[in-house]
């Protein structure tokens, strides 16, 4: 199959929408050719409570991408998040019956088909079947069993699934501006093909995504993924807490927040209130500030400790945790991590990315560089199957929509 040129991404989070378009060449480099950043409105820890607010956040976010690269977005790679999604591992097993006894790619379709054989309820969806490893007649390790000789292949995959309402109401925001749904992809999948390195996922390293709504959580051992995760808590509880702490307005203690807090700061004794906002004259003390977001904080990490096996952790993911989010900002979130799990822990931002980027290399776009490293990789496998009109004949009528009113 012929590779496009050019693939899209929406990363539709909780406090922002962003749409970024890339060129892609014969070596699956990317240059990013233009992104769209809009405040994200109709949504609610990752799930559309408001479809026509949604809609037109996404619209405009999509708008400021096509203007700045000057190409149209068609279809894009959509990122899922939300307490609805759900995980577990999974084995599946094939018989090779052939003569010669070759491990063929037919036989890894069907052994994958085995192991997606579990029992999703009428109201979930499968997202992802991601093959962990393979074994050929009890050979275990394998990582690509074509070619090998065997009578019988085992697959171990992480199956992910998602509630379909939630999903169907996220592509519904997405269709109805006239823009097709190339792939759903778990969103703390994406980030970690733009922040986590081939050797930490060999190794055994784990990835915490604070957003604005959600933590999204996901563990990679032996090159493969091992875990994933949602958590309903990240930077709103952080500012919800700090606007309740100290009887501030939202709005001004979210920006005193980004300007002033920090996780771990170096006290001194100061009691006085920082330096008040201008535009609201509101004040604080810092050391107040720093306590609450500290204590948020390692809540947090800890819960985010709980999706590990206790006894084991430290043998699980030895290169240790890394944040990535537009909550991981915070300062010294990285240094409290590290002083609770006794493990490595580092802010991770994106790479492997060239062109327009300078508004991309924060860790709040991982997922949004994620979805296009991961669509780069992936062309042509989408796992969730739609159902309704070709994709073509969509596009045609919502053009046809607007050309009448």
């Amino acid at each position: 199959m012929k590779k496009r040129t050019t693939l899209a991404s929406i990363d539709v989070g909780t406090t922002k929408i962003c749409t970024t378009i890339a060129e892609v060449d014969s070596g699956d480099v990317l240059r990013v050719a233009g992104v769209g950043i809009t405040p994200s409105n109709g949504l609610h820890k990752g799930l559309v409570v408001n479809i026509n607010d949604a809609r037109e956040s996404i619209r405009q976010s999509v708008s400021k991408a096509e203007q700045a690269s000057g190409y149209k977005v068609e279809s894009a790679y959509v990122g899922v998040t939300g307490r609805h999604v759900s995980s577990l591992n999974n084995r599946g097993v094939v018989a090779i019956t052939r003569n010669d006894r070759l491990v063929r790619p037919d036989d890894l379709k069907r052994v994958l088909q085995s192991a997606q054989s579990v029992k999703v309820p009428n109201d979930r969806k499968l997202l992802h079947a991601i093959p962990r490893s393979y074994a050929v007649d009890g050979q275990v390790g394998v990582k690509n069993p074509v070619g090998m000789h065997g009578f019988r292949l085992d697959v171990e995959t992480h199956v992910i699934t998602a509630a379909v309402a939630s999903v169907q109401n996220l592509v519904k925001c997405i269709r109805g501006i006239g823009v097709d749904v190339e792939d759903l992809v778990l969103e703390p999948l994406a980030s970690s093909e733009a922040v986590l390195t081939e050797d930490e996922k060999q190794v055994g390293v784990m990835l915490a995504d604070i957003g604005g709504g959600t933590t999204d959580i996901a563990i990679f051992k032996d090159g493969s993924i091992w875990h994933t995760a949602i958590l309903p808590v990240a930077g709103y509880q952080l500012t919800r807490d700090v606007a309740i702490g100290l009887g501030l307005p939202f709005d001004v203690a979210e920006e005193m927040k980004k300007r002033y807090g920090s996780a771990m700061p170096i006290y001194e004794g100061k009691t006085e209130p920082s330096s008040p906002l201008p535009e609201d004259g509101h004040g604080a003390s810092y050391q107040d500030l720093c306590d609450i977001l500290r204590a948020r904080v390692e809540e947090i990490i800890r819960l985010i400790l709980l999706e590990l096996p206790r006894s084991e952790y430290e043998t699980l993911i030895p290169a240790g945790l890394v944040f990535t989010g537009g909550s991981s900002n915070l300062s010294g979130i990285d240094t409290l991590g590290r002083e609770i799990l006794q493990l490595p822990v580092r802010v991770g931002t994106p790479t492997n990315i060239y062109g327009i980027t300078d508004a991309l290399r924060d860790p709040a776009y991982a997922t949004s560089v994620g979805l296009l490293l991961w669509g780069a990789k992936h062309q042509g496998q989408q796992n969730w199957k739609f159902h309704g009109f070709n994709a073509n004949l969509r596009r045609l009528m919502f053009r046809m929509k607007e050309l009448f009113h």
